[in-house]
């Protein structure tokens, strides 16, 4: 009887999985798109606003570079061989403010939680990411999607839509990111994070 049990068990939790994991592209926005993570100095009010102006900084330096490519490999490859150039556009936006921080940037891979932007709405996860880091970077950071370049998006012609359908998002992985009001999705993206944190703990 304990066994007709188990079987049972874990067949309905197979089920459940099927219906709420990633298994309708959810998995693929991952390896599609770049973050760009800032973490300021500390939370004073002075290393908040710095952290905002370095933000602005690196846009600037990054929103030509992410447009010389569709591909997110040339992407890659593109903002690697330009991080001196985004280092040195952060480390003057520092010294112009007044400040002598040292910062770190660098392509790394990172666990985010979900996270919406506007009308988008990205399921946790680890995903590759421009990591900018600012002094000590013990205070609270801010994220965006620097490829495609959606921080920008107000400084460009091109839509959210145009700028991820032209690096490859289906309809399907598209809806995914937009149809945030739907349970189903709002379900998936928390199974998700769940999942990442059981699995890095």
């Amino acid at each position: 009887m304990n066994k007709i049990l188990t079987v049972i068990t874990v067949f309905c939790i197979v089920i459940l999985l099927t219906f709420l994991l990633p298994t309708h592209g959810e998995a693929e926005i991952y390896d599609s798109v770049i973050r760009l993570h800032v973490i300021a100095n500390s939370n004073s009010e002075e290393d908040q606003l710095l952290k905002l102006k370095v933000r602005d900084s690196v846009l600037e330096a990054t929103n030509g570079i992410s447009l010389q490519t569709s591909d997110i490999s040339d992407a890659k490859k593109i903002f690697e061989n330009n991080i001196t150039v985004i280092k040195e556009a952060a480390e003057e936006c520092i010294r112009n403010e007044g400040y002598n921080y040292d910062v770190s940037i660098c392509l790394t891979e990172e666990g985010y939680p979900t996270k919406s932007y506007e009308n988008l709405c990205f399921p946790a996860g680890k995903y590759l990411s421009l990591q900018v880091k600012i002094g000590d970077s013990l205070g609270e950071n801010w994220w965006c999607v620097l490829f495609p370049p959606l921080c920008m998006s107000a400084a460009t012609e091109m839509t959210a839509a145009d700028a991820l359908i032209d690096i490859g998002f289906t309809s399907d992985q598209y809806r995914i990111i937009t149809d945030t009001n739907e349970a189903s999705y709002n379900i998936r993206f928390k199974i998700l994070e769940t999942f990442e944190k059981a699995f890095n703990s």
